[in-house]
């Protein structure tokens, strides 16, 4: 008999996120991290089967919805991609909020917040009245300023390591246009990038990989500060202007004073979409907001059959997020 797996999907500013909100398996109850381990241990053919073809593709971001373990918290969330396993997502979530509004699962009718238990900390997601959703990320903050890196076929490439939710390695200066129609371009030199850090043995703290490459460039939408190329831990590009990677983004800005608390930052993706990013101070650390716009459009039931070579997906080396 097959299985049904019951998946919302969305996209924010661009880029897709698939919500499972039946179907899931059984990770018990303990904390989100705990419950990851589970899934990447014991049910990781589940993550393959939802994001990876040929149901999905590369660029899909999975979000596994499930009871949290805080009481303080109205759900928990597990996001996956191509891979493996993400610390937190900032487009995922804001896919997750709309998603949530859309089954009618928010505390309000109307605009409200809801706490979210992530694998790396407690994120609030706020659906605005004009339809945006603002998500109030884990403290973020910049490890190391402009850590050289010497790229093979490119040379030396400086950038700021920092954690969004993720770990980034955030190039300022590539010397190279962002631009849509240079995508493969980018992808190669961003992928040489991780392949050299991951040489070099330059990490984010506690040896953790820098799993994620981000390159900014001049704006080309109007109102817009910086224009970005975000590569994933899968080699897939983000769509969006990467939730977790403008958090890092804005967490450097703010370490080099370029950034007050309460000014806005408007983030271009390398299609055109944009966030706007926000800052606050909080006990010393620093916490960024950032808005877009999220809508769904599919919902579907996905059917896994055992007879199909490819039920569970065509899979990948699985990467395990670490925090």
């Amino acid at each position: 008999m097959a299985r049904r797996i019951h998946a919302i999907d969305s996209h924010t500013a661009g880029e897709p996120t698939r919500v499972v909100v039946a179907g899931g398996p059984d990770l018990g109850r303990g904390p989100m991290a705990e419950r990851l381990e589970r899934l990447r241990t014991e049910f990781d053919t589940f993550r393959s089967a939802v994001v990876n073809e040929p149901r999905g593709n590369d660029a899909i971001v999975g979000a596994l919805v499930c009871e949290p373990s805080d009481a303080s918290c109205d759900a928990g969330v597990i996001f996956f991609n191509n891979v493996g396993y993400l610390n937190m997502c900032g487009h995922g979530t804001i896919g997750l909020m709309v998603t949530l509004a859309h089954l009618g699962r928010t505390r309000a009718s109307g605009p409200g917040t809801c706490r979210l238990e992530t694998v790396c900390g407690v994120v609030e997601a706020r659906l605005n009245a004009n339809g945006s959703v603002t998500i109030r990320n884990v403290p973020s903050r910049r490890a190391a300023r402009q850590v050289r890196v010497e790229v093979e076929g490119y040379g030396a490439v400086f950038g700021d390591i920092a954690w969004g939710g993720n770990w980034f390695f955030l190039v300022g200066d590539p010397g190279q246009a962002i631009a849509l129609h240079r995508i493969e371009a980018l992808t190669d030199f961003s992928w040489r990038i991780r392949e050299a850090l991951e040489q070099y043995g330059i990490a984010g703290d506690d040896g953790r990989e820098i799993d994620h490459i981000e390159l900014f460039g001049p704006p080309t939408v109007e109102g817009a500060d910086s224009k970005n190329f975000v590569l994933c831990p899968g080699k897939a590009y983000d769509r969006s202007p990467c939730g977790t990677g403008t958090s890092a983004k804005l967490a450097c800005l703010y370490a080099d004073g370029k950034l007050r608390p309460g000014q806005v930052w408007r983030q271009e993706s390398i299609v055109g979409s944009v966030f706007e990013g926000t800052v606050s101070v909080v006990d010393g650390q620093v916490v960024p907001e950032i808005t877009g716009y999220a809508y769904v459009n599919a919902e579907s039931d996905l059917i896994l059959d055992e007879r199909d070579p490819f039920c569970y997906g065509i899979r990948r080396t699985c990467v395990p997020a670490t925090t």
